[in-house]
């Protein structure tokens, strides 16, 4: 994406862009950057752009119609949506001379039109085969975010505004890690914080307010009670975010950021991990920026678990996850979530 913004702001667009990834959002954003930088006006955009669907066209049908010249203005832009499902000619003869149409193009392809080719992930021995190798050199991947607080922190700051500590720490905690959630729900945070400060600075009171979560029973709440080992608060705790997101998301929510939570107190019990620098900590636990805050948290927490407690809570996680994906049968989410504590405590 950001050699895309150079090219952008240089006015200087690569004749094919092969966006590739499972992040459909930010793929929708990088076309919708492309059209804005090809066309002056919206109506100008409309009339000079096409979008075509792999599963209806053959390579050599999609270079046919990528060497049609635009009718009304010098350049126009062909969007193909679901390029990994392009369409196979009958025969083999047939596929061979389609193949070797879309290698030629590739090679020199027509000034006078972007083609942008949006695919899903594929395996990667279909990587190394017509037609993705002769899209090597314009090809822009949009892997799934890895990171969720990283990405919301430089999604924040791209706008001019920047997370607090534990303002991000309550935002990750609570948003599908997915980039068309993350970028939406921090555009209605960034509406909401606007309103309530003037220094673009976004608090956790902000992010709860904004969310909707409670102050008194959220995510960290639940960690606390977790170390001071107290079942009875824990369920309690668990329940009420259940009742204010919905039973279901409220307890994939709890589940997930469960799950990253005894991931980290599992990494800090590797031998010499806790010697090392906080900043060095921090990296092993996958936390950045002002996150490494709340390495001393983690640390604490430590003390309240052994290798064993946290290896019995991350199997207990996994099978409330499947529980929850369908994989395996369960009464209901308050019978889900009570017995997952019971296995977390017990």
């Amino acid at each position: 994406m950001d050699v895309l913004k150079k090219h952008s702001l240089a006015g200087t667009l690569p004749p094919v862009c092969f966006l590739y990834g499972p992040e459909s959002y930010l793929k929708e954003e990088a076309a919708a950057l492309i059209k804005k930088t090809l066309f002056a006006t919206e109506s100008e955009a409309a009339e000079n752009t096409t979008v075509l669907y792999g599963g209806d066209l053959t390579p050599g049908e999609l270079v046919s119609k990528a060497s049609e010249y635009p009718m009304f203005t010098p350049k126009q832009l062909i969007i193909v949506r679901q390029f990994d499902k392009l369409k196979k000619p009958p025969t083999k003869e047939l596929q061979k001379q389609h193949e070797e149409k879309l290698n030629r193009y590739m090679q020199s392809p027509a000034e006078f039109t972007i083609l942008v080719l949006d695919a899903d992930p594929v395996d990667k021995k279909e990587l190394e085969k017509t037609p993705f190798t002769a899209l090597k050199p314009y090809r822009h991947d949009f892997p799934a975010i890895k990171s969720p607080d990283l990405f919301a922190a430089n999604r924040a700051k791209a706008s001019g505004w920047e997370f607090e500590a534990d303002a991000l720490k309550a935002f990750t905690a609570y948003i599908e890690p997915s980039a068309r959630e993350i970028c939406q729900e921090i555009d209605k945070l960034i509406l909401y914080a606007a309103s309530q400060n003037q220094e673009k600075l976004i608090r956790a009171v902000d992010v709860y307010d904004s969310v909707g979560i409670s102050r008194t029973y959220n995510i960290f709440e639940l960690e606390k009670a977790l170390a001071g080992r107290n079942l009875r608060l824990c369920s309690g705790i668990s329940l009420m975010i259940m009742d204010q997101e919905g039973q279901k998301e409220g307890l994939g929510n709890i589940v997930r950021y469960l799950t990253t939570f005894y991931i980290r107190l599992w990494k800090l019990s590797q031998p010499g991990v806790r010697q090392l620098p906080q900043a060095e900590i921090a990296k092993i636990l996958g936390m950045y920026g002002k996150q490494e805050y709340f390495v001393k948290n983690y640390l604490a927490y430590t003390n309240s678990f052994s290798l064993q407690d946290t290896q019995q809570a991350i199997l207990a996680l996994r099978e409330s996850d499947a529980a929850l994906k369908g994989l395996v049968a369960y009464p209901d989410e308050k019978y889900l979530l009570l017995r997952l504590m019971q296995k977390l405590l017990g």
